[in-house]
Formats: C-alpha cells, structure tokens, sequence
C-alpha cells in the first residue's frame, strides 16, 4: 500500500456508475491500494432487509471492506437526499478525522448530486395555496401574479417570464407554504455545496463499459441470478409483514417493486422477470444520462474499444493517476 500524504485539502473520492458495472468489487480492489473507507451511495441499501435485490455487498465484501451507511432505515421508514447528506458529510468528517481517504460508492445519482450541490428542502405540494394562486391567474392574469410574486423575492421573479404559469405558480406556492423565498432556499444550498468543495478535494470517477449491450446483459444475468439466491423469497417476507406498501420508497425501488406486483397478482412470473430486468435496464439508462452530464468527471471504461473486459488492476492503476501526485 502506497503512502499518503495530506494533500492541501484532505481527499474525497467518488466512484460513480451504472447498475451491475462494477463499482463493489472495485471499490474493494482499490481499499488494497490506498487507506480508504467506503461509504454506500444507494437508497436501496439503507433498508434494512434489502439484500438480495439490491445487490448489498456480501459479509465477505463487508469483511474484506466495511461499508458505511448500509442498513440506516426500516423498509416503513422514508430516507430521502437531504437525510444522506447529513449522514454522509458526517461519515465524511468522520474518516477524514482518522487520517483517512472517504470513498463514496454507487448509482444513486440524486444523492451524489445533493452532496456535491446541497439540497433546498422545498416545501410539499400544496392544493389549497395553488388553487388560490390559480384562481388569482384566472380572475387578473399571469402577469398580476407574476407581480404578486416580485414582490416577496424580485430575484426569482426577474428569472421568469410574466406568462409562465408554471414556474410563477410553484415560486409564490413556496414562499407562501414555507415563508421562505425560492432565492433564499437556493442561496443556502449553494452555501452547502460551497462548504463541501471548500474543505475537500473532490476527485470524481465514473466506470461503466463501453458497449451498453454489455451492460444489459450483466443486468439480465444478475437479475436471473438473484432470483436464484433468492429474491423472490426476501420479498415475500417485506410483503407479508402487512405494514408495508407499494407507495414506499423501499418498496419502490427497482427489482422490488416488480416482485411485489407478482405477488400482487398483477402479472405473472415470466411478466414479472421480464418487467425486473427491463426496469432494471431503464435505471443504467438514466444513470448513464445523468453521468454524461456530469462535471468533472473522469471516466473509467471497464472494456476496450475492441470489446476485451479489462483486468481490475488495470482499472485501479488508470484511477490512481486522476488522484493528486500528493496522494501517492
């Protein structure tokens, strides 16, 4: 294991990717290389009782490499990005303290982008406050409420065209649900992600494999997989308890909700296995085009232009040069 200096912040690694690219099995291969401690980036993995599914790194993984932040919340308990920020800038801290390197791994591209950018907690929906706004916008128009709305934040108002009902309508619900302007929410998460990249050196990595056929055959065949370890079962068990539901985040989550809809009797089994992997697919997609869009960001390609699966220690040695000279 190389030696570690203290870099002129201390260092914060992000590995990022895909479902089924990889990103356990080399998020250990890399605590061989450098004092890292890992931290979950998955809101299916903060339930407990969310094994199979969800890909939870095994008891071998967690021995060979402890994973933080896995097992927070009861499927009946919501967890949502504002929660994982508190608790992942606290891990943060935390292994920052004991001379360490934080490495935060996987796919949940909202809590990556709530660490990084902050999180304004908005004020739910609320019917009444729109419905009077609406009725506002019928009986004087848009652009009166468009007015109502320069006064309590002009800022958000010099942003919004006087007809666009939409924007307008959401901006005065806001202020009026919470007393909270839409300028003063984003000024403090922009004071939250200032705080982040002002004390840390943030070193953001991406793998995923070139060919996006080989990744939807990996989703099939860890699907198929799971089911064979299991899967059916552990959902069995979440839906027997009774307490639990379709609405819930936990129950949402891709995998797991098409098995409650099997034992739901709203489709049938094959159904139910091709509605998994489908989903399942769906998810590298988006995750793939929130990572496209990505600032900087280095990519990792686990396959070479010619379609060869490349060693993981090619993989770790490629991401050890993005790190700071100072860190080796």
């Amino acid at each position: 294991m190389p030696n570690v200096h203290s870099p002129r912040k201390p260092l914060v690694l992000f590995l990022m990717g895909p479902t089924a690219s990889g990103k356990t099995d080399l998020a250990i291969g890399l605590r061989q290389q450098l004092p890292v401690e890992l931290i979950s980036v998955d809101s299916a993995l903060v339930y407990r009782g969310l094994d199979i599914g969800s890909a939870k790194p095994s008891a071998e993984e967690q021995a060979l490499a402890p994973h933080r932040l896995l097992d927070l919340r009861d499927p009946a308990e919501p967890y949502s990005a504002a929660d994982f920020r508190v608790d992942a800038l606290a891990e943060i801290e935390a292994i920052v303290a004991e001379g360490k390197i934080p490495l935060l791994v996987g796919g949940t591209m909202m809590y990556f982008k709530a660490l990084l950018e902050g999180f304004a907690e908005m004020p739910a929906a609320d019917a009444d406050i729109r419905a009077r706004i609406e009725a506002d916008a019928q009986q004087h128009g848009w652009p009166y409420v468009h007015e109502q709305l320069r006064q309590v934040d002009p800022d958000c108002a010099e942003s919004i065209h006087p007809n666009h009902s939409q924007r307008i309508s959401r901006a005065l619900e806001v202020y009026r649900a919470s007393g909270q302007t839409m300028t003063q929410l984003r000024a403090a998460q922009n004071r939250q992600a200032d705080d982040l990249m002002s004390r840390y050196e943030v070193v953001q990595i991406a793998i995923a494999p070139r060919d996006r056929a080989v990744l939807h055959e990996r989703i099939e065949r860890r699907f198929r997989l799971m089911l064979e370890q299991g899967f059916l079962q552990e959902v069995e068990g979440l839906y027997q308890r009774g307490d639990l539901h379709a609405d819930l985040p936990a129950i949402r989550a891709v995998g797991y909700r098409q098995v409650w809809e099997y034992l739901d009797q709203q489709c049938s089994y094959d159904e139910m296995v091709e509605r998994g992997i489908v989903a399942t697919r769906q998810l590298g997609k988006r995750q793939l085009t929130w990572l496209r869009g990505w600032n900087q960001l280095n990519w990792v390609y686990t396959d070479t232009e010619s379609g060869q699966i490349r060693k993981k220690t090619t993989l770790i040695n490629e991401i050890l040069n993005f790190l700071p000279k100072t860190t080796l």
